[in-house]
């Protein structure tokens, strides 16, 4: 029997209501009034029918979802540390405080207190830059690629720049560095082979053309066996001694000696500068656990140059971040309480056995969740560090391993991990083995995990004893 469409109550009608007046009250008439129409739109493309209250609770659905913020916070139980698509390192409490201070009212981004005039916004974390690291100097701009750009367009555009063949790095997105380097207005030179370059091959590839040598760190893939590259050392005398800066990307940096807490040893800027580097571009949202930003640091001469060139304003941070970064920064004047406050340190060196303890906590109300469902135990695991940091080392962690009753089938495991991507705070973990796999090494608000599970549909639509109980159904 086909529904009678003259029977949906119009427009001003359902605007009365108390439920559609709530929401001219939270989000303004128009936005309220659009709602409404577009849940009797809806009603009428399905053939259904409802009354002003019915209409009313949609259209509140509607504008509901409408107006949710399109970033969510999720658990991120990957097993990657610093997640790319998640937003990479957490940034610590006081680096938020002081971003916070500064976005809701004026501050001296670019002003003197002193003498009352204009400032330089790349003071504010300089200093710190500058004793962090060794350096003469540094600038800071919005990511690490960026920093690549500004300074090969700086001091090597329409000029040639040798790099290794095996250092010529695609990262995320499809980014090639030889794209990088096309765009910054240089041409790329390539030598050596994709496993061995040597000293000669870079010697013979400088000319009257040549702006720079320029060593990229291969820091998101690991070429292993028959290889060869040449020691920075090497290269940077080799660049002065014909009279050519020598630049180093080192793309995850790190300012401190990862090895201090047990962890793989990573090039730091300042053993880069040590070794001969002129300037050093490396990341400020990857290892260094900060927000997202490139950073230069190297000549003082060389920096100039760079803060000169245009594109350093259309790169350039704003106070928000710059803020976060100094207050970053200032805890590395700490080192022996960073792994407790830097949350990208605390949850790189997070023991194992910390990790399997809260495993098991978890256990009984994940079964509980699941019960009838699927099977979950724990097991051992291994984590990584992420975004293009050490990238064939892992950690030793503990996950909670889910299989759905009866089967390792793709589908049902792909089901799974939906089930847990639709909770109120989003669960993302990984595939493997046919199993859904929720490393908890970055889990660390264990009361809000286990809170939501109550809310977990499980596959087929169906829900788990746990939510049926909350909802006042038999199990």
């Amino acid at each position: 029997m086909t529904a009678d469409l003259s029977r949906l109550p119009a427009v001003d009608r359902v605007l009365k209501g108390a439920t559609v007046q709530a929401l001219v009250e939270r989000y303004g008439r128009a936005l309220a009034v659009e709602a409404v129409r577009t849940a009797l739109a809806d009603l009428r493309t399905a053939k259904a029918v409802a009354d002003e209250d019915g209409v009313a609770a949609l259209a509140a659905d509607k504008l509901a979802a409408r107006m949710a913020p399109s970033q969510r916070p999720m658990f991120n139980l990957t097993g990657t540390v610093l997640h790319t698509n998640l937003g990479r390192a957490l940034l610590a409490e006081a680096a938020i405080a002081a971003m916070a201070e500064v976005l809701g009212r004026p501050s001296n981004l670019e002003f003197d207190v002193a003498d009352g005039r204009r400032g330089e916004r790349d003071d504010h974390v300089r200093s710190w830059l500058r004793q962090l690291t060794g350096a003469e100097d540094a600038t800071v701009v919005n990511n690490n690629a960026a920093a690549v750009v500004l300074l090969l367009n700086s001091l090597a555009l329409g000029k040639a720049v040798p790099v290794s063949r095996g250092e010529l790095i695609e990262i995320g997105g499809a980014f090639r560095v030889p794209d990088i380097m096309a765009r910054a207005g240089c041409r790329l030179v390539e030598v050596g082979t994709t496993n061995r370059t040597h000293l000669r091959d870079f010697e013979a590839a400088i000319g009257p053309q040549t702006a720079m040598l320029m060593k990229v760190h291969p820091s998101n893939y690991a070429v292993v066996g028959f290889t060869h590259s040449v020691p920075e050392a090497e290269l940077a005398a080799l660049a002065h001694k014909h009279g050519l800066p020598f630049a180093n990307d080192l793309g995850s940096g790190q300012l401190v000696d990862l090895e201090r807490w047990g962890l793989p040893h990573e090039p730091t800027p300042r053993e880069a500068l040590q070794t001969g580097a002129d300037l050093v571009t490396f990341s400020g949202d990857k290892l260094l656990g900060g927000p997202q930003c490139g950073i230069v640091v190297g000549r003082k001469d060389l920096i100039q140059k760079l803060n000169k060139n245009p594109l350093k304003r259309a790169l350039r941070l704003d106070k928000g971040r710059l803020a976060a970064l100094e207050a970053t920064l200032r805890l590395y004047a700490d080192p022996d309480r960073l792994a407790e406050r830097l949350p990208t340190l605390r949850l790189l060196t997070r023991p194992a056995a910390d990790i399997d303890a809260v495993a098991h906590r978890l256990l009984p109300a994940m079964a509980r969740a699941l019960a009838g469902q699927a099977e979950v135990t724990v097991e051992a695991c291994r984590s990584q560090i992420g975004s293009g940091a050490l990238p064939v080392d892992l950690l030793p962690s503990h996950c909670l391993s889910i299989k759905a009753t009866g089967t390792r089938s793709g589908a049902a495991v792909e089901r799974l991990a939906a089930a847990f991507r639709a909770l109120p705070v989003p669960v993302v973990g990984r595939i493997e083995d046919g199993c859904l796999k929720l490393d908890l090494r970055c889990l660390e608000d264990e009361a809000a995990f286990t809170a939501q599970l109550a809310h977990l549909k499980m596959p087929g639509g169906g829900m788990s004893d746990v939510a049926r109980s909350r909802n006042g159904l038999p199990p």
